[in-house]
């Protein structure tokens, strides 16, 4: 009686790779004669442990050029068939087709067994009789020879891996080694720095001004095993940032492909993010839910199926981008310099396989964490008559914002540019929490025996060095400068604190400029340099070398 050959290509879904690949041949006097098990050793750190379902028996040698040859196929058990033979008629196998021989053969035919059947296989087989074989990662195993599903245990994937779709081995002969690799989400965090309208990893505000926030995910392409696909944002706020716009701002975009950049929105220097997506991006905030922590430092943000996002899944296996924007400000509470700043992290929760289950939290795993900082400064402007430089009460200020506000006595910004604020015995008047950029300052009254400059001198505050690849990497620098008769007289880095002074010359005396003043300490925090105009009208710049401020990172 004649024996059939099956010799088949490694049967690999997408994203597995099995060493040695095998051709059409036919057998030989000089092989070697077939033996009842073979090994098998599963490398690669996608899981630690398997499940292997054996779906053929057969006899099987090893040919020539990495070849194997299979004989007498047949069941492994009526458990397999049972399992097997649906999952594969409802594939394009003709139903007259039930013999192991012929499901094989049909199998390796213009390459049925794609990563979306072995998955079906997979999952029929696990609700079935069969009974599967614990393989360990690293640890060779002897299995009985023929064709086996190699399936990665959920419980076995860890943080930062994913499980791949089932991989087919032929085991016998040779020892056979298998080789998952699996491609895993990413995800980034940035925020908007509204001076250059960019998503970047540290930015500067004003307190309880929008302050935008962008969450982005990769999705690598080849995921084709998956019925379902949703990914879930798990942000944690720090305590200086608010969350109660958070939910109502919260928009979602969603883009085919896992390359290409995440500019989901417009974004505009006025520091707004626009909320219509750009072309190439659908907007998908329907189909998710943002839920806020009742403590407000932690809120997740889970989308729908992104398979059904995308159209479908020949789209979604050339990967996926998803975009979050929500506007979290700071706050009355945040901290003020570089020393802490304000940090915000977020991590990805992902399936962690194609049988997860998509509406448990056991069926998925994360990535590792990433942030964004936001900072923000305070200015205090001493009110000093050229006479000794001593401080004077009752100068009444009008101190405007890049943005036409004015500072009120409560330290809030007057919309209309109508508030002014007054200094007081200490001749002070502080701006607090303020961004980066110009305020222009005017004088309405001066103090008593004082005469009040005419127009409008600026002092400008410039924060260099926040654009970075990480925030544990920033070193920023701060810089600030006056036009008389400002004048600038300190910067602490560490704390965000800046002085400036404001000249007033006694009535009936010419205006001069004073280059009076103190001279900050030295710290080990910040390096300090001061410069004082020779001339009216030329600036005076002091410079604050800031220190590097360490990142987070997420462990679960």
């Amino acid at each position: 009686m004649n024996k059939k050959v099956c010799s088949f290509p490694i049967l690999f879904a997408l994203l597995a790779l099995l060493i040695g690949t095998c051709a059409v041949v036919f057998p030989a006097s000089a092989q070697a004669a077939p033996t009842s098990t073979g090994s098998i050793t599963v490398s690669g750190t996608v899981a630690s442990s398997y499940d292997a379902y054996q779906i053929f028996s057969a006899n099987v040698v090893d040919g020539d050029s990495d070849a194997k040859i299979a004989t007498d196929l047949a069941w492994a058990s009526d458990a397999a068939r049972d399992a097997v033979l649906p999952v594969l008629h409802s594939a394009g196998m003709p139903n007259s087709q039930t013999t192991a021989q012929e499901a094989a053969e049909w199998l390796n035919t213009d390459s049925h067994l794609t990563s979306a059947l072995s998955a079906q296989l997979a999952r029929s087989l696990q609700s079935s009789d069969a009974v599967s074989v614990a393989l360990n990662a690293g640890t060779t195993a002897e299995l009985p020879c023929g064709y086996w599903l190699i399936v990665a245990k959920d419980d076995a994937i860890a943080q930062g891996e994913a499980g791949t779709a089932p991989i087919m081995a032929l085991v016998g002969g040779g020892v056979v080694t298998v080789k998952p690799k699996a491609a895993t989400p990413k995800v980034a965090k940035h925020v908007l720095e509204d001076s250059t309208a960019a998503w970047q990893k540290a930015a500067d505000a004003t307190v309880a001004d929008d302050l935008y926030w962008r969450l982005s995910a990769t999705v690598p392409a080849g995921l084709a095993a998956y019925d379902t696909y949703t990914v879930r944002f798990v942000d944690t706020m720090s305590a200086g940032l608010d969350p109660s716009k958070v939910a109502a701002s919260m928009h979602v975009y969603v883009a085919a492909g896992a390359d290409g950049g995440f500019d989901a929105v417009q974004t505009g220097k006025d520091g707004r993010a626009g909320t219509d997506p750009a072309k190439g991006w659908t907007d998908i905030t329907a189909q998710c839910a943002t839920k806020v922590a009742a403590d407000g430092k932690t809120f997740t943000v889970r989308t729908g199926d992104l398979i059904a996002a995308l159209g479908g899944a020949d789209a979604f296996a050339a990967g996926a981008r998803v975009v979050a924007v929500y506007n979290a400000p700071l706050n009355s509470a945040c901290n003020h310099g570089i020393a802490k700043g304000n940090p915000n992290e977020v991590y990805l929760r992902y399936p962690r396989s194609p049988f997860a289950d998509p509406f448990s939290d056991a069926g998925f795993t994360c990535t590792p964490s990433d942030d964004a900082c936001a900072y923000t400064w305070d200015l205090a402007l001493t009110k000093r008559g050229s006479d000794g430089d001593k401080p004077l009460a009752g100068a009444v200020l009008s101190i405007a914002d890049d943005r036409g506000r004015t500072l009120a006595a409560d330290g809030t910004w007057d919309a209309e540019g109508k508030a002014t604020v007054a200094t007081g015995e200490d001749g002070r008047v502080t701006v607090s929490g303020v961004d980066s950029g110009k305020l222009e300052v005017r004088e309405l009254k001066a103090p008593k025996g004082y005469t009040a400059f005419e127009g409008t001198c600026c002092v400008t505050v410039k924060a260099e060095g926040l654009d970075v690849d990480q925030v544990a990497a920033a070193k920023p620098k701060l810089t600030i400068t006056a036009e008389s008769p400002l004048r600038a007289d300190s910067a602490d880095g560490s704390t965000g604190s800046l002085e400036a002074s404001l000249i007033n010359t006694p009535a009936g005396t010419p205006p001069s400029i004073f280059t009076g003043g103190f001279m900050p300490s030295t710290g080990d925090m910040a390096m300090y340099a001061v410069a004082a105009a020779a001339v009216a009208g030329a600036a005076l710049i002091v410079v604050a070398l800031l220190v590097k401020r360490g990142g987070g990172s997420h462990k679960e």
